[in-house]
């Protein structure tokens, strides 16, 4: 998938997904093109939580909402860190409406973004599913989880390498559909260059990389290929007990 846009560069995007080892699909992914503005993309990630099948419609109501509140978005008119608090919002309610009415515990990430021709990028999230901005082979931003081994890490407790092997590394401080209103945290990038790579994914894809390999992916193949390559090599690496995985990369690239 690629958009053009005005301002001499375009948005190349690609998705990818697979079940890993579990028996039942939770994630959803997705991108959208502006139906109405050329250069406009939306991205994001939800990783359902809540037995067989309310994890999955947890996570479908993610999506739906997005895709709804997106198409209706006026970018000259309206901005775009409003929309995505908008979207954290709704999503949460409807699943909470759906949980009273399946009488199921459904709950949900989200990591989404929005780039537009302004070549700003906004992003927001809650929960351990992640965001990265890449420049080259290297990161430089990255959302950080709202999970209890990431309260670890910020307090000195833990490193970052005995976060990935805690026992209790999915244990969230924070998503869509709890009890508690969520926090999410939000960021703007202010300046995207031309060759900057941008990825939302899952936590059973991050899981088994270090930045520094996700950069060198992104940076080496075009999104189809890189988004293919990731996902083939966390399923080696999950050595037949890989979760769900879920990716979107949108590059910026020259105009050809």
């Amino acid at each position: 998938m690629s958009t053009k846009t005005p301002p001499g560069f375009r948005l190349a995007a690609a998705t990818g997904i697979h079940r890993g080892d579990r028996q039942y699909q939770q994630d959803q992914i997705a991108v959208f093109a502006h139906p109405r503005q050329p250069g406009w993309v939306m991205a994001l990630v939800a990783d359902g939580m809540g037995g067989k099948s309310g994890g999955r419609k947890a996570a479908d109501q993610v999506v739906l909402t997005a895709r709804q509140l997106f198409e209706r978005f006026s970018p000259d008119d309206e901005d775009a860190g409003d929309l995505l608090r908008q979207l954290v919002t709704e999503a949460h309610l409807m699943i909470k409406l759906t949980a009273i009415s399946t009488e199921e515990e459904p709950h949900s990430t989200i990591a989404a973004f929005i780039v537009g021709t302004d070549r700003r990028c906004h992003w927001i999230h809650t929960g351990d599913s992640r965001i990265y901005l890449f420049r080259g082979p290297n990161m430089l931003n990255r959302t950080l989880d709202h999970s209890f081994v990431q309260r670890l890490v910020d307090e000195g407790q833990i490193t970052e390498a005995e976060a990935a092997v805690h026992p209790q590394s999915n244990l969230l401080t924070g998503c869509l559909g709890t009890v508690q209103e969520p926090e999410p945290a939000s960021a703007v990038i202010d300046a995207l260059e031309i060759g900057d790579a941008l990825m939302c994914c899952s936590d059973g894809l991050w899981h088994y990389f270090n930045p520094r390999e996700i950069g060198t992916v992104l940076h080496s193949l075009p999104p189809r290929e890189a988004a293919e390559l990731l996902i083939n090599k966390a399923r080696q690496r999950a050595r037949g007990a890989g979760d769900n995985l879920s990716l979107a990369i949108v590059r910026v690239e020259a105009r050809p």
